[in-house]
């Protein structure tokens, strides 16, 4: 959901002088600090509930036991107890014999009868330790003998086997303290105490609502020229996880009075309000400009030197907070969880989330814009002398970004860029990281997708980054993954793949794709005809359109044949999948362009084949003894997967 964010100053009003000083770019820890000094100090609501209904909430006040747990001396073991004075002579060749008492202790059973000097009581795990008393013998340790009576082969120590009273738990001591969230393991120490209510720190509740007339709620059908609302689910989904209850208002459309009216009733209702998107009238300032007639000190920060996450705009109206984060998916919930999740967690009375981090070295030179402090997300994976660093970004509309990567890096305001082989310091996005079983870099094919699927499904982390062809193999000499994916095509010999392999790698085949040209079915100047003179019909039309390929990739070369030398209209639209280009002409921006066959057929597109492109992988010898690679290419000649990928429209090499 992209949302223009044009510094504009508020329109006239009562707080527009007010609200100018703030709409400048102000630092990360700046904006902070402003946002939590006007929300802060603020009390923290309270409310009591049962032990079951308060899992996820954070304890308002310490909790102080009322009780010893255990509440009395009890013997850990099945045995015997026993005077130890009684055995210090024992041993294997002269036992000491003990009288048993005529009543055996249980759980939930009061002894009645003391243990005197000679004597042993019979007692289970878990039974109060008898008057007299003072150790336990094991079961194991004894011999029945003549008469009611036991023979003990050894000495025991006083207080073995034995829990004291309070020795878990004392009497007075703080047992849990404020802040804490509670949990299973929390409840268990509660109940042991006998504790059925707390006292907790009530959620807020933040009212969510989506902008923008392009929206579309997930399950409704997707009109034309609009999108998903993927902001307002995740935002939610985002609240809930990090202390508040989260309310969902939908999609309010890009009109200053209804906004206001949806805002106004949010605020009432509701203890935050986050807002995000909707540009669709180049009405993207609207959300800030209301904020101005909905209560004092309003807008705190207004443009924030993040990236992603420039266009933040923070605020607070009459003591509730206001937050208005970026359009774009990673964008929102990158800012969310850095600027937003501190201030929520604190009105939660939750803790502070702790960030556990790690070093990595980051393969490839990462540009970055100076002068703003830029949050890079990373997947990570094992390289030869530790973790591995490789950047996910696909650009700040991409909700796969902040989803399948581990964590992210800094690259600090004054930087431009960071250097390849730099050893950075990467926070992770949970507490710990498994390291992926298999690792494939390089080009990506959805048949690749096909061939990994049942190593998923059998327990195997597979982690796939699509970086290209070239940067796989520069991935694979380098010993950053187990196999890449690549199809480069070699003008001097005229084959694919084997020529561009160097020591320590080999040619694993993979499957055949067929490339061609696609087309609007019913178009008359591709319908029936060959590639060649299908492009001779394009190129005698100056109202046809192409979509091209980028730069370097192995459909470019075959397109560069074809065309040879000709710029047609739409050259220069140089996208970077297969299944751009099928959207291109599927969607009438473009009358044709050159794509494999699969993603003709699932777009519906017509297809004039032209030339069968060798999809094949380049294998690290080292690491091909590895599980994780050997169940790969099981998977890979399986007859599963070769009917899947012949079913997909691929041919098995």
């Amino acid at each position: 959901m992209a949302r223009k964010t044009t510094n504009i100053s508020p329109p006239n009003n009562r707080d527009s002088g007010e609200q100018d000083q703030f709409l400048t770019i102000l630092s990360r820890e700046e904006a902070l600090q402003r946002f939590e000094a006007a929300l802060f100090p603020r009390a923290i609501t309270r409310e009591q509930r049962g032990l079951a209904d308060a899992l996820g909430s954070a304890l308002a006040d310490d909790v102080v036991a009322p009780l010893d747990v255990p509440p009395f001396d009890r013997s850990n073991v099945d045995g015997f107890a026993v005077r130890s004075v009684d055995l210090s002579s024992a041993t294997e060749g002269t036992p000491v014999r003990l009288a048993l008492n005529d009543e055996a202790i249980a759980c939930g059973t009061a002894p009645t009868k003391p243990v005197l000097s000679g004597t042993a009581t019979t007692i289970a795990t878990g039974g109060p330790l008898p008057r007299g008393a003072d150790a336990i013998v094991m079961v194991e340790h004894t011999q029945p003998a003549d008469g009611f009576a036991i023979d003990v082969r050894r000495t025991v120590s006083p207080g073995q086997f034995v829990s004291y009273a309070g020795s878990d738990i004392a009497r007075g001591e703080t047992l849990l303290r404020a802040g804490t969230v509670i949990g299973s393991r929390e409840v268990g120490m509660l109940a042991a105490c006998g504790i059925a209510e707390v006292s907790v720190a009530g959620r807020p509740r933040v009212a969510v609502i989506s902008t923008g007339d392009e929206l579309v709620q997930p399950g409704s059908p997707l009109r034309p020229a609009a999108i998903y609302d993927t902001n307002g689910a995740i935002v939610a989904a985002a609240i809930d996880e990090n202390g508040g209850d989260a309310v969902f208002l939908g999609a309010v459309p890009d009109d200053d009075a209804q906004l206001e009216a949806a805002m106004r009733r949010a605020l009432l209702e509701s203890d935050m309000l986050v807002l995000s998107g909707g540009t669709s009238k180049g009405a993207g300032d609207l959300s800030h400009r209301i904020i101005g007639r909905l209560g004092s000190p309003g807008i705190t920060a207004h443009g924030v030197a993040l990236k992603p996450g420039k266009p933040l705009c923070l605020a607070v109206c009459d003591g509730k907070p206001v937050v208005i984060l970026p359009g774009f998916p990673t964008s929102a919930m990158f800012t969310f969880h850095d600027m937003i999740v501190p201030v929520l967690r604190r009105m939660a009375g939750m803790p502070p989330r702790t960030d556990a981090k790690v070093s990595a070295k980051v393969p490839i030179r990462i540009a970055s814009e100076l002068g703003r402090t830029e949050f890079v997300m990373v997947s990570l994976v094992e390289g030869r002398d530790g973790l591995i660093a490789y950047p996910t970004g696909k650009g700040s509309g991409a909700i796969t970004s902040f989803a399948q990567a581990d964590g992210f890096l800094r690259i600090e305001t004054l930087a431009d860029h960071m250097p390849a082989d730099t050893e950075a310091e990467v926070t992770l996005f949970t507490r710990h990281v498994r390291a992926p079983d298999l690792v494939i870099i390089g080009s990506h094919c959805t048949g690749l997708d096909l061939v990994t699927t049942p190593l998923a499904r059998a327990g195997l982390i597979v982690r796939s980054i699509a970086v290209g062809s070239l940067g796989g193999l520069a991935a694979a000499r380098r010993g950053e993954c187990d196999l890449a994916p690549i199809h480069l095509f070699d003008d001097r010999t005229e084959t694919y793949n084997t020529p561009f392999l160097v020591e320590g790698l080999e040619l694993l085949p993979g499957w055949r794709r067929m490339q061609g040209i696609v087309f609007c079915r019913g178009d008359r100047r591709f319908e029936g005809v060959s590639a060649q003179e299908a492009v001779r019909a394009a190129l005698a039309d100056p109202s046809c359109i192409m979509v091209n390929r980028n730069q370097g990739a192995g459909t470019r070369i075959l397109i560069d044949r074809l065309l040879g030398g000709a710029r047609p209209e739409g050259y220069w639209n140089q996208p970077r999948s297969h299944n751009a280009v099928a959207a291109a002409v599927a969607q009438r921006r473009a009358d044709w362009g050159m794509t494999i066959a699969p993603v003709a057929r699932a777009s519906d597109l017509g297809f004039i084949p032209l030339a069968e492109e060798y999809y094949d992988f380049a294998l690290v010898t080292a690491r091909k003894q590895r599980p994780a690679v050997q169940a790969f290419l099981d998977a890979l000649v399986s007859d599963e997967i070769r009917t899947a990928l012949d079913h997909a429209g691929f041919r098995r090499a």
